[in-house]
């Protein structure tokens, strides 16, 4: 099936699954567990991907588009937490639905100015483009543990970029491990009557089901996920990694892993 425009699959009221990818194992995972519950799904690359692979972004992307278009899936592609602005730009020709721009690293001014910049610029070529509000520099950002975001601010913020959507702070942070967070589902709640556009969750990793269940429930619509799927791989290789040579003894159960929990989130996020 071809690519999916992500603007198709982001409904508010309705949460949707976006999964990293690094390896060519977690885009075939990841497009596994969208065939399997016969959901859609993001796959997103991020600016720290594209350095693992050298600074090169169109090898990933393209195998990555290349899975999805072979699969009976619905799968967008996203671009995701670009700060190198020569980076947002290679987007529109790699088959990208959608970009994160983030701007947080820079005073509130500096972030309205760049993202109303990139967002502009994303329009003229046909696609999404979701921001965060933060003053937080880090790849934490505004998703730094005790961070809020506040819906006056928010509202301001994307009235003043245009932006798609907004990532937004309500408890959860980047990286997590353990799926012990708390979500502020007031907040939740008041985010999405404040703002016109979806909300997006960040480090929803470390978020138990429950808790995304809610948050969904509330309003949260893009909930991204990257390191239970690097948790769920590295366990599955560590159990199969000892007296093994060949790559593939340990390659097929981290992806197999992989696919087994982008399947239950992919049931948890979108019911």
């Amino acid at each position: 099936m071809p690519l999916v425009k992500t603007a198709e699959i982001v409904s508010p009221g309705t949460g949707i699954a976006a999964f990293n990818v690094i390896t060519l194992e977690h885009a075939e995972a990841i497009i596994a567990g969208a065939e399997e519950t016969g959901r859609p799904v993001i796959c997103q690359i991020s600016e720290n991907a594209v350095r693992f692979h050298h600074g090169r972004l169109a090898p990933i992307a393209a195998a990555t588009r290349a899975l999805a278009e072979s699969s009976s899936a619905r799968v967008a592609l996203h671009l995701d937490h670009v700060t190198d602005e020569a980076l947002l730009r290679q987007a529109a020709d790699h088959g990208f639905g959608s970009v994160m721009y983030d701007g947080s690293r820079h005073d509130y001014a500096e972030n309205v100015r760049r993202t109303a910049e990139a967002a502009a610029w994303a329009r003229s070529q046909g696609l999404w483009l979701e921001a965060e509000l933060g003053e937080i520099g880090g790849k934490d950002g505004a998703h730094a543990p005790g961070v809020r975001t506040d819906p006056g601010e928010a509202a301001r913020f994307t009235a003043e970029t245009a932006v798609d959507a907004l990532a937004v702070a309500v408890g959860s942070s980047h990286a997590m491990t353990e799926r012990t967070a708390e979500l502020d589902h007031d907040l939740i709640r008041r985010l999405r009557d404040a703002l016109p556009v979806p909300l997006v969750l960040h480090g929803s990793s470390g978020v138990p089901d429950g808790e995304l269940r809610r948050a969904v429930a509330a309003g949260m619509v893009k909930i991204n996920i990257g390191t239970a799927l690097n948790k769920a791989f590295t366990g599955a290789v560590a159990e199969h990694l000892p007296s093994r040579v060949d790559p593939r003894a340990y390659l097929a159960p981290a992806r197999d892993a992989m696919a087994a929990t982008v399947a239950h989130l992919l049931r948890v996020v979108s019911g």
